[in-house]
């Protein structure tokens, strides 16, 4: 259906009824159009509008004595052409730079804040994933000895952010020959993606003799070291802003929204069909997920460097997408702001 073949007055109307919708979770009738809003036609007309608008897909009525609902097209037309995203308040943006622009805390740290923040100001889902770290371009690498027979790798990218993993030797290894395969591996493997590591490193080290038994646990662990687990990167604050939501009454929906919540996988799937950049908007049934989370997602990609990550909000398809719009967009650029603070501290 084109957007552009509806009236006016077409418009006005669903744009009313979502509107009015969203903010009481009751089936709108012709009447409570005609006394909220005030345009200047009768309910008569509104409820003829109506029908049209129900004959278009937009809208759906729920029980034959009820009034309208919006479906999931009624949403995306909606959102594509008739919302405006909300100014935010001067305190609400304070409120998002305070709690993420403070000194001395990494980005685990930060992305916890993040959805916390999310969560308490749009009272929905909050959500925050770490940054894909597999586009990254190693810039170091550091073998760090934990134990005799424990190894930390630090692998820092060119954006100036770092993670670490332990990978098992069999025997202890002298100081100076890791120091030796570091340097070897730093020559072989610097200016390359995560991603291009991993899938090449084998080819890379194949002619290298020494310590051979490390490089090949070095290799035998590409998947560990190089790979991102995005399930284990996953952040959620809010859950109990969903529980409290009129579309959550049912005790088996709740069961499945517990049951996904402790399966940090799916959330991070959820998110990840999300472009690689800018704001995206998935709603109801336009998400594979929907049929054990009917929910809509507002999310948006922050950056460092070529690094990007991704927070949101995930809630009932009746939520306010005007002011979580404005809220998750400028979080993100607020992440941003901080993630390439603590970095440009480090290069200092």
């Amino acid at each position: 259906m084109a957007f552009e073949n509806l009236t006016e007055r077409e418009k006005r109307i669903l744009q009313n009824l979502i509107t009015f919708y969203i903010s009481t979770a009751d089936p709108v009738g012709s009447r409570v159009i005609a006394n909220r809003f005030k345009m200047g036609i009768s309910s008569a007309t509104i409820r003829n509008t109506l029908q049209d608008l129900e004959e278009l897909g937009l809208i759906e009525q729920p029980h034959t004595s009820a009034g309208r609902i919006p479906t999931d097209l009624g949403y995306r037309v909606y959102v594509d052409y008739l919302v405006k995203p909300e100014i935010l308040s001067e305190p609400e943006k304070q409120m998002i730079r305070d709690g993420l622009l403070r000194d001395g805390r990494g980005i685990g740290e930060i992305l916890g804040q993040t959805c916390k923040i999310l969560g308490d100001i749009t009272q929905q889902l909050g959500v925050s994933i770490a940054p894909r770290f597999e586009e990254g371009i190693l810039q170091r690498l550091e073998l760090i000895p934990i134990t005799d027979e424990r190894i930390m790798v630090v692998v820092v990218v060119k954006s100036g952010l770092a993670r670490s993993v332990i990978i098992e030797i069999e025997t202890s290894i002298a100081e100076r020959s890791l120091r030796e395969v570091e340097v070897l591996l730093n020559e072989r493997l610097s200016g390359l993606t995560l991603g291009e590591i991993r899938k090449t490193i084998s080819q890379r080290l194949s002619d290298v003799s020494g310590e051979g038994k490390l490089i090949k646990m070095v290799v035998d662990s590409r998947d560990k070291i190089w790979h991102d687990h995005r399930a284990d990167d996953v952040h959620i604050s809010g859950a109990d802003n969903l529980i409290r939501q009129p579309e959550f009454t049912d005790p088996g929906r709740i069961q499945d929204l517990v049951k996904i919540l402790g399966d940090s996988g799916v959330i991070s799937e959820f998110l990840e069909q999300a472009p690689e950049e800018g704001l995206f908007i998935t709603i109801g049934r336009e998400s594979k997920f929907h049929k054990i989370l009917d929910c809509s997602l507002v999310s948006s990609t922050y950056k460092v460097g070529k690094i990007t990550g991704t927070i949101g909000v995930i809630g009932p398809t009746r939520m306010p997408y005007s002011k979580l719009v404005s809220i998750v967009n400028y979080t993100a650029r607020t992440i941003s702001e901080a993630l390439t603070g603590i970095n440009t501290k480090k290069e200092e």
